[in-house]
């Protein structure tokens, strides 16, 4: 007999997370046509040390009860500080059907590192 999944969210759908160093998600925004959204998932006072610009704040905790108001098409990119954070969000989205989930690997740390060396750190 099928175990039920729905008590653990499981969507059945194969998901292929990817991940994009700073220097692919520089590229990509360098495209023309529709943008990834850009989800920070940290918390207001990372935000409001540094965030990559475009970039929209949800903190990790807000995030489950904020899935409705995101485009599950959409392609989105998660930004974490290091990349952690990001990744797991990243995850739960994806077994929630959203399809075109990026994490930012290195995070804003990275970012700042090889991008935006301007960009505050913390």
């Amino acid at each position: 007999m099928p175990k039920d999944h729905r008590h653990l969210n499981f969507n059945p759908r194969k998901q292929h997370m990817r991940n994009f160093t700073p220097a692919q998600l520089h590229e990509r925004l360098a495209q023309q046509g529709q943008q990834p959204l850009l989800l920070d998932v940290r918390e207001p006072w990372e935000f409001n040390i540094c965030a990559i610009d475009n970039s929209q704040l949800i903190p990790m905790g807000q995030i489950a009860a904020s899935l409705d108001g995101l485009d599950p098409e959409r392609e989105t990119v998660v930004i974490c500080h290091h990349g952690i954070r990001s990744r797991s969000v990243a995850m739960f989205m994806e077994r929630h059907g959203f399809t075109d989930v990026i994490n930012l690997a290195g995070g804003v740390e990275a970012w700042s590192r090889e991008v935006d060396l301007d960009m505050p750190t913390y």
